[in-house]
């Protein structure tokens, strides 16, 4: 037998067997890489009549092709092509379809109430598999939505109707990654009785002084993931919440809030006030809150309970605002306070607070009340400097929403405040005071109606050394 060199072989082979071989070598690959296209299905918005010049309504030609999408499912896509401002009122999306906000594609929210079916610019109900994805941006037109700007109480004055951006209600497998929320008159993402949820990577750069533009508020919702968003606004960014509904839309648990950095002139992480059903199993972790009026905030005023709860390497700074946002500058901000004479309330227990820093114009504050008493909540290397910079009254807390207590409550402003609480621990913390230090400014740690503190390797003395002590206990 006769053998040949690789190089005879090679000689051998003219250009056309080549081809023959890339052929057969690589039919297979084309052949699924065409199969793949031919099988996402896209259902552009143009071609079924939307303008996008901005100033003609396309809600009608955008909601043809959603319904289209809808009847073939199994992820086809809504394309909302770049380049083109479109002009919507109420939009309906339904399961098994990917909303796609393309490149630069811009939906300009209607300031027309009639524009609207409900009181949100786009909806969804009991879908499964809705995926709202793309680069492109919701404009909420806020201001237009404004009657005035008061000066004396530093915000905007909504008219008498405004529209949520998104009312997303029992979705379940739902994903909303990399869309730009940008000036939202009302909430941003309202998410309600929603099951299996990535949020993940988007932008809202709302008005730091329009009251109630929330960024993400979770409600009623369950296995969800909040990670990599930067939002603005002035409500809270990231909000969990039961609020009170007709329909039982079942508790809030299960939900990671990660790397997101926050800037709001509330709240930066928050469970509640709306607290009608338990709210357990949170982690709020690797957050940035540039500013806020409160860090890390957790009010009960409902039936509900809150536990289980962890907030983990998080910075923030927190300040006095204008007298009508809810907090006063409080670093961190744990109460149990009856809504009503009537509230039958809840209880605040097993929350963690490790590694966080923050700068505060107010104490950390663990105030339970007779009716509930706050348990379990250790603070580990929890390390805050406090100083006044801003020109706002102080000597303040804040208990709102109350009837049953004084709203705003006068009050000197020790590093740890904690009362009505048990089994509290307070493991490498420290407090440290700045350069402006009123003389409101009190204890490191003031405790009071409280049983089982524990104080380890604490690290930190009184505002004023030579009139208060570091660590004051009223004994109950």
């Amino acid at each position: 037998m006769k053998i040949y060199s690789f190089q005879q072989i090679l000689s051998s082979i003219n250009i056309g067997t080549i081809l023959l071989i890339s052929i057969l070598l690589f039919a297979p690959a084309l052949s699924s890489a065409q199969n793949n296209q031919q099988t996402l299905n896209i259902f552009n918005a143009l071609q079924y009549g939307a303008v996008g010049d901005g100033k003609t309504l396309d809600t009608e030609p955008i909601q043809k092709a959603i319904d289209e999408a809808a009847k073939v499912g199994k992820g086809s896509q809504v394309l909302i092509p770049s380049g083109h401002k479109y002009l919507v009122g109420t939009l309906k999306l339904k399961s098994g379809i990917d909303f796609h906000l393309q490149g630069n594609a811009e939906l300009l929210v209607s300031t027309n109430q009639k524009d609207y079916t409900g009181l949100a610019a786009i909806v969804a109900n009991e879908t499964d598999g809705l995926s709202i994805s793309g680069t492109g941006s919701i404009n909420g037109r806020a201001m237009e939505f404004m009657s005035h700007y008061d000066k004396t109480i530093e915000w905007w004055i909504p008219k008498e109707w405004r529209p949520k951006i998104f009312s997303l209600t029992k979705c379940n497998n739902l994903k909303v990654s990399d869309i730009t929320i940008n000036r939202a008159p009302l909430w941003s993402l309202h998410m309600l009785g929603c099951e299996n949820v990535l949020i993940d990577g988007i932008k809202i750069n709302n008005d730091l002084d329009v009251p109630n533009c929330d960024g993400i508020d979770p409600d009623h919702c369950r296995n969800v993931e909040i990670r990599n968003c930067q939002i603005t606004c002035g409500d809270d960014p990231i909000v969990i919440k039961a609020t009170r509904q007709n329909e039982n839309y079942g508790p809030s648990y299960n939900i990671n809030v990660h790397d997101c950095i926050l800037e709001t002139q509330d709240s930066g992480l928050k469970i509640g006030t709306e607290t009608t059903q338990d709210i357990h199993n949170i982690v709020f972790e690797r957050c940035t809150i540039k500013t806020s009026c409160r860090g890390l905030t957790i009010q009960l005023r409902d039936e509900g309970n809150v536990f289980d709860v962890v907030f983990k390497d998080i910075t923030f700074t927190s300040r006095y605002h204008s007298a009508p946002w809810w907090g006063r500058g409080e670093a961190i901000s744990f109460t149990a306070i009856p809504r009503t004479p009537e509230t039958k309330i809840g209880s605040i227990h097993d929350i963690q607070v490790i590694n966080v820093t923050g700068t505060s114009e107010n104490s950390i504050r663990i105030n339970g009340t007779k009716e509930s008493r706050i348990s379990n909540i250790s603070f580990d290397n929890v390390n805050v400097n406090l100083y006044r910079w801003t020109d706002y009254p102080g000597n303040l807390f804040d208990n709102r929403p109350t009837k049953v207590y004084e709203e705003i409550e006068t009050h000197n402003t020790p590093g740890f405040y904690i009362r009505f609480s048990d089994q509290v621990i307070l493991k490498d913390c420290s407090i440290s005071w700045g350069n402006n230090i009123p003389d409101y400014f009190s204890n490191a740690i003031k405790a009071h109606d409280v049983t089982g503190l524990e104080i380890k390797n604490f690290k930190g003395e009184s505002a004023h050394p030579d009139r208060d002590q570091a660590i004051f206990i009223i004994e109950n």
